[in-house]
């Protein structure tokens, strides 16, 4: 009867030490996406975009978890004024039709505690294609000025913006396009 009442004590306390995912939101005034281009071939051309939303769900124990992040294509700002206009317009982002780029996945690759990877789907102009996020860098820990649970993370892919419809000026601004996505999202809890 000991042994029994032992065993029910162990597998009580091995059920509860077991984590259930938690959520993060995405922090929109730590969180700026950007994107690199070639100019011409002179030059590496950088902007960003100034709003995004999104959560991470992350179960560190079973090496799971999941992002969705959706960056308003609105707000995208190179620098230059009327070249954030051109942007905007038809040509490239289409932002009176498509004011969201989104990216959402369900499989999160781990090495040892750290994410490395997120597969999963990037929709860019109402077209949606695979694509792999890799990990440059990845923390997480207690914010102590905020007293909370907080995850940051940068994140790299290349694109090809024709895949996606993008086909305009391409042969002076290139095709293959970087986008770097940092994040820092806040738990819940």
């Amino acid at each position: 009867m000991k042994h029994l009442a032992l065993a029910a004590a162990l597998l009580a306390a091995a059920s509860g030490a077991a984590a259930d995912p938690e959520t993060y939101t995405i922090d929109p005034n730590h969180t700026f996406p950007l994107y690199e281009v070639g100019h011409m071939g002179y030059s590496i051309q950088r902007g960003r975009f100034d709003k995004t939303q999104g959560k991470i769900v992350l179960d560190l124990i079973a090496h799971t978890g999941s992002v969705d992040v959706t960056i308003d294509t609105t707000t995208v700002d190179s620098g230059v004024g009327k070249l954030d206009e051109r942007l905007r317009g038809e040509n490239f982002f289409n932002v009176a039709r498509y004011p969201e780029m989104t990216f959402r996945s369900r499989e999160l690759v781990f090495e040892g505690d750290n994410v490395k990877r997120a597969n999963g789907e990037l929709t860019l102009l109402g077209v949606t294609r695979p694509v792999t996020l890799e990990m440059t860098h990845f923390k997480c820990g207690t914010n102590l000025m905020l007293s909370r649970h907080v995850c940051g993370a940068d994140m790299i892919t290349r694109i090809r913006r024709s895949e996606f419809g993008m086909t305009y000026l391409t042969s002076l601004v290139t095709d293959e396009v970087t986008l770097r996505v940092n994040v820092e999202a806040l738990g819940e809890h």
